[in-house]
């Protein structure tokens, strides 16, 4: 039961690395490939049907971590907490500057917005890969070390690159590039290789400190069962956003 909430957790934050990985790197390429309010319309327009479906990775990961692991959650919290706060604080700005940045129409308005989708992304980006790195010392090493910066830089570059594959297939030559579906795989791979890296570093650790066996049994019948209509919504917005449907006819969020 162990090793099946071990993979059930891998395949979330993986997961999450993968999908929520280009939406990240569409904000990070705002300021450089968004020239123009058109250009940065169709950025966030190309991203948006996806955003909300990939945030629920997050939560999901968030939960099963606490729920499987719950020696980990003190461990997190108190190592991890100036970074964490950093980290929610990125979101909220990232999410909000998605959410307002068409309520109004002035040029400074939406300048703010765009500024801080971008800050957002980025601080989400390199908190991910800072947070790896304390992940991979055991939580005993700061974030805030050269390494820690250094992998989350790493982090923010698969970020950027696979945000810029996304954008290559989702509205092809818009950008100066054309992907294929095939190539929008890859780089969700590519970009999910620290996550999965870090775990299969840290698999005999947690191992060791799951949940019981009878809070692991409870959890599979509360949570497991789900799984395959958070798969299948998945599905859903792939098949019905895919290219060529209606890639710029909301050009932001509402």
């Amino acid at each position: 039961m162990e090793l099946l909430w071990f993979v059930f957790f891998a395949v979330l934050l993986t997961g999450y690395f993968a999908l929520e990985g280009f939406d990240l790197g569409v904000g990070l390429l705002l300021p450089l490939l968004g020239r123009t309010r058109e250009d940065r319309d169709r950025m966030v327009a190309a991203v948006a049907p996806y955003v909300l479906a990939n945030e629920v990775w997050l939560v999901a990961v968030a939960g099963t971590l606490f729920g499987v692991y719950p020696l980990l959650e003190g461990e997190v919290l108190f190592t991890l907490y100036p970074l964490v706060v950093a980290m929610l604080l990125c979101w909220v700005l990232r999410d909000a500057g998605l959410w307002f940045r068409r309520r109004l129409d002035g040029r400074a308005w939406r300048g703010f917005w765009d500024g801080t989708i971008a800050f957002g992304s980025l601080g989400l980006s390199a908190g991910w890969g800072m947070t790896l790195y304390a992940a991979a010392t055991g939580f005993t090493a700061s974030p805030v070390h050269p390494v820690g910066l250094m992998l989350g830089l790493v982090v923010t570059l698969l970020f950027a690159f696979h945000g810029w594959t996304f954008l290559g297939w989702r509205t092809p030559g818009t950008f100066g590039a054309t992907r294929s579906g095939r190539m929008l795989v890859l780089s969700g791979l590519v970009a999910a290789l620290p996550a999965a890296g870090v775990l299969a570093g840290a698999l005999p650790y947690l191992l060791e400190h799951s949940a019981p066996p009878a809070s692991l049994n409870v959890l599979s019948v509360m949570v497991l069962p789900f799984a395959p209509i958070m798969l299948g919504a998945q599905i859903w917005v792939w098949r019905t956003f895919r290219p060529g449907k209606d890639a710029f006819r909301v050009p932001s969020f509402f």
